[in-house]
This record gives structure tokens, sequence and C-alpha cells, in this order.
């Protein structure tokens, strides 16, 4: 695992914990690159909002701390 991966995914998992105090969580689907894969499960799976949760919430994130270049895409 390359070291961008190693901080995508670390990164992902300690905010787990912000979409499991909803009744939610995160699964990373796949890294590719800058390209990262998620589904989303429990509560935030069905939510009318998951795309903000992602685009404006995680990516957002992401793009800040680790790479102006990542982007997040939600997988079903």
């Amino acid at each position: 695992m390359d070291e961008l991966t190693q901080k995508i995914t670390a990164r992902l998992e300690e905010l787990r914990s912000c979409l499991q105090a909803d009744g939610g969580d995160l699964e990373i689907v796949g890294i590719s690159g800058k390209q990262v894969s998620l589904r989303l499960r429990g509560a935030c799976g069905c939510c009318p909002h998951a795309t903000m949760t992602i685009k404006d919430g995680l990516e957002r994130i992401l793009r800040e701390e680790i790479d102006p270049e990542i982007t997040l895409e939600r997988v079903m």
C-alpha cells in the first residue's frame, strides 16, 4: 500500500466514528490513485443527504488535509 493510500485509509477510518454516531458507517470499496470508492451503510446508506456527506464532508476533508485532487465516488 503506497503512502497516499495509507493516509486516505487512516483518515477515513477516523471519520467513520462521525457516521457511526448517526447510525451509519462507510466501507472503502477501493482506492486507485486519488480516486476513492465508498459504500455508505446503515442510516447513511439510505439518507437523502448521502451525496452531501461524501462531497461536502468526507471529500472536502481529504482534499484539505491530504491532497486537493482526491475524489470520492459513492458505489451502491
